[in-house]
């Protein structure tokens, strides 16, 4: 019997590792993504596909894990709150660097200098935001750290204010409509960027500890 515990226990790890390597991508790249977007810099945008199609492997594996260890250990109290939250957790990360790709890859279609003053200091605000929040909620996940998703929450309101006058910036007709028409998808891919760091602490919440199971994400 302890063998079979000590070997669950080095999946429970394993499945663990694999995690933190998908929030490391999200939250590394992220940041990178911005500057894509603002310098056209057209590198960035390569590395990045090169690491979607990583996530896009190893996202799977993870799920095929964790499903695994449910079914054959039948595990309850702690680990089976782990189990659960990973299934939560592991697809939200999926699309959040999506997300980060989907930015970067607007660099494509508008040129930096498209871009009127006040949008880009607007969408560096908003990168610079959306990549603080996620280096909590890595920090969030690792320490299972529960206090985290209330501050997540309160940085959420803050870009929801940088979104609305981002698109408020858009609606003022100082840019060329394809442009305008790219940068309402930035905006709201920053949006949901802050809004599945929140529901990911909120998950942490509940592996942390509380009974009640976190509200749904919000997509």
């Amino acid at each position: 019997m302890g063998e079979q515990r000590q070997e669950f226990e080095r999946e429970l790890e394993a499945i663990e590792a694999k995690v933190i390597e998908l929030f490391a991508m999200v939250a590394e790249d992220l940041p990178g993504a911005t500057d894509a977007l603002l310098s056209g810099n057209s590198e960035v945008i390569k590395t990045l596909i090169e690491r979607e199609q990583a996530i896009d492997a190893l996202y799977p594996e993870i799920e095929g894990m964790a499903n695994r260890e449910i079914l054959l250990q039948a595990p309850v109290a702690s680990d089976l709150r782990f189990l659960l939250s990973v299934l939560r957790i592991v697809p939200e990360l999926e699309r959040s660097h999506d997300l980060v790709v989907q930015i970067a890859t607007r660099a494509n279609h508008i040129l930096s200098d498209d871009l009127s003053p006040r949008c880009r200091g607007l969408v560096e605000r908003m990168g610079n935001l959306a990549s603080g929040m996620w280096r909590q909620a890595v920090d969030s996940w690792y320490q299972r750290d529960r206090s985290i998703a209330a501050k997540l929450a309160e940085r959420d309101d803050e870009m929801n204010e940088l979104y609305a006058s981002l698109v408020a910036e858009l609606a003022s007709g100082r840019m060329a409509l394809p442009v305008t028409m790219e940068m309402t998808l930035v905006a709201r891919f920053y949006e949901r960027l802050g809004a599945h760091a929140v529901n990911i602490a909120r998950r942490v919440v509940y592996l942390a500890g509380s009974n009640t199971p976190p509200n749904a994400p919000d997509g």
